[in-house]
């Protein structure tokens, strides 16, 4: 007994001492992961080569070497990994705070934000060829449970009482959409046609009843509280991913695209020029913020195919515009995550956060 009391207890011990750390990492902090994730690929994409008369603005980000991109996409890897270690001891240590969130209507689809960001780091990984078996292996690891969350999320809506959805759906629904995405995107590019329309079609039927129901603002709907109104810029992140999806799918950002793209910078207008409804989040330094960076690189992303396609000095400047802002915006957000690290793990999961299930 003895010889086992001394093996348990430095078990308890470590238990004890994560217990503090583990009960307040929710979901919601993989917001930071999308923005790392997403900032990578779009350093990438503005790497590749182009041959375009207007592309000296372009040439612009041909300045920074690529130890910039191995560091930033690094970092990128190091967070993703150390935030998803952390939830996987949540899960087996504290399983009950993992259920509260699967069930509550705002922390569940943050559920989907580890996966799309592994899918994005992936997108972006410089050891790994996209159409080789490594490639494809990690595709279908990431990608399954973003299909079983949509058929756990989805069916409800289905098989639900009556105006269920409108009563549950917020901005964060979206991330449904974008996992499909994203996964759609990255199908393309493995050469994964069927499996591309498939995940696209998914995502794009979805996004309609989602976008429709937010529209409305049908009486019921549960809505979001004023710290978590930062996740309205997804409402630029999903046409915008829709449109590099398509973009990935068709072979050319095509006039489908560009729809989706100009939706995404119609709404980032709209969203723009309303500093007010962002007031009352921006008191307090909180992970919520981080939205603002994906949200905007996702933007960034499609103006950089959108300037490929068109080959005008107006696109080109736009792509510029948008990607300084997209970094500018991120550069921001880790110094003031530096500053406020004690703050941002102050407390656990509070309601006013969104990621645990309201009285």
């Amino acid at each position: 007994k003895s010889p086992r009391r001394h093996c348990s207890f430095p078990l308890e011990m470590i238990e004890r001492s994560l217990t503090p750390f583990l009960s307040k990492i929710h979901a919601g902090y993989f917001r930071i992961s999308l923005s790392l994730c997403s900032q990578a690929l779009l350093w990438r994409t503005l790497g590749e080569p182009i041959a375009d008369a207007h592309s000296t603005i372009r040439r612009i980000f041909h300045v920074v070497p690529s130890t910039a991109f191995m560091l930033l996409w690094s970092l990128a890897l190091f967070t993703l990994a150390l935030l998803s270690f952390a939830y996987v001891l949540r899960s087996l240590l504290h399983f009950e705070m993992v259920k509260s969130e699967f069930l509550h209507h705002v922390g569940v689809n943050y559920l989907f934000a580890p996966w799309i960001s592994w899918l994005l780091l992936l997108q972006s990984c410089p050891f790994i060829a996209q159409k080789t078996l490594p490639h494809h292996v990690l595709w279908w690891i990431f990608v399954v449970p973003v299909v079983a969350l949509d058929i756990k999320i989805y069916g409800q809506w289905l098989t639900k009482g009556k105006r269920f959805l409108s009563a549950v759906a917020n901005p964060t629904s979206q991330l449904s959409v974008i996992g499909s995405m994203v996964g759609a995107r990255a199908a393309a590019q493995m050469g994964w046609r069927e499996s591309a329309i498939c995940m696209f079609s998914l995502g794009m039927t979805h996004y309609l009843v989602i976008f429709v129901t937010l529209y409305q603002r049908l009486n019921g709907n549960k809505g979001l509280p004023a710290i978590l109104r930062p996740v309205f810029f997804l409402f630029i992140a999903t046409p915008s991913m829709a449109s590099l999806a398509w973009d990935s799918i068709s072979g050319s950002f095509d006039e489908f695209a560009k729809m989706l793209f100009f939706l995404s910078l119609f709404l980032f207008m709209c969203l723009a020029t309303r500093p007010t409804l962002f007031k009352k989040s921006m008191r307090k330094y909180n992970v919520a913020w981080w939205a603002y960076s994906f949200s905007l690189t996702a933007l960034a992303m499609a103006s950089v195919e959108y300037a490929r396609e068109v080959k005008g000095g107006f696109a080109h400047a736009l792509m510029l515009v948008l990607s300084s802002l997209s970094l500018l915006v991120l550069l921001s957000l880790m110094v003031l995550a530096a500053a406020n690290s004690n703050m941002l793990l102050q407390a656990g999961l509070p309601d006013d956060d969104g990621a645990s299930p309201t009285p």
